[in-house]
């Protein structure tokens, strides 16, 4: 069990790392084509585990409510993009604004976008950190399965996240050694949140399932806001719709066959 959560937990991290490590191999940013796809898979990955995994466990969860039982997901659901929401009034939003000009600028701005990242990166590691405190205390319809998926899912989304960090800060004379540092040290919250989540999983379970709705929300949050419109944007749209729909079903087959 012990072995499960810690991977479970550090694998959001691990594709933030493994990102930002692309900039100790790599003379030009990620292929149009391969962040597409990377985005589109993420998106469709996110979207299942939202509904599968959170939103319906979170719903049967409350069956005790009677027809009233969609409430804790409704509510939760609408914090959760609210929080993330309000994280982004009052930081930076995660991509580069290209018409910035002189180094100096530009170098705030990807500061600014690396603090904009880490905390982004606080709720998805508390949205794993929850699933599995779920299944830790046997709540109905939590499963390993969903809790691994849905990390796996947000490592894919870290990947390209860890990249546009590191990337930027090489380009504007930092060291690849300490833009790769700089890039993984702003996932390391992921675990961290988890972990703390799950510590306190004792005050959570009641609450369960406002929380996983909760996660749901800022998960949807992340797909709406930063995979969509990177899909949407340019050429090779395509590639991100297909990946989309295959992450999507890859999902959905893997929650509600092994679950």
């Amino acid at each position: 069990m012990y072995l499960n959560v810690f991977l479970g937990l550090m694998i959001p991290f691990i594709g933030t790392a493994l990102g930002s490590a692309c900039v100790l191999f790599m003379k030009k940013d990620l292929k149009a084509e391969t962040t597409k796809i990377l985005a589109g898979f993420a998106a469709g990955v996110m979207v299942a585990a939202s509904v599968w995994s959170l939103l319906i466990p979170s719903m049967e969860q409350s069956e005790g409510l009677g027809k009233l039982a969609f409430m804790p997901a409704v509510v939760g659901f609408a914090l959760g993009m609210m929080f993330l929401l309000l994280l982004d009034t009052v930081t930076p939003h995660m991509h580069i604004d290209e018409s910035v000009e002189g180094p100096r600028s530009k170098l705030k701005k990807t500061t600014m976008m690396v603090l904009a990242v880490t905390l982004h990166n606080i709720p998805e590691g508390m949205a794993v950190g929850v699933l599995y405190a779920g299944w830790i205390s046997k709540s109905a319809g939590i499963t390993v399965t969903g809790a691994f998926a849905l990390a796996l899912g947000i490592a894919i989304q870290n990947f390209p996240e860890g990249a546009i960090i590191s990337m930027p800060l090489h380009s504007q004379g930092v060291s690849k050694q300490k833009s790769c540092l700089y890039g993984i040290l702003s996932g390391i919250v992921e675990p961290v949140a988890g972990f703390v989540t799950i510590l306190l999983s004792s005050f959570i379970i009641p609450i369960l399932p406002y929380l996983l709705s909760f996660a749901a929300g800022a998960m949807m949050y992340v797909v709406v806001e930063e995979l969509v419109p990177d899909l949407a944007e340019g050429k090779h749209t395509n590639w991100g719709t297909l990946s989309f729909m295959i992450g999507f079903c890859l999902m959905m087959a893997l929650d509600v066959a092994l679950g």
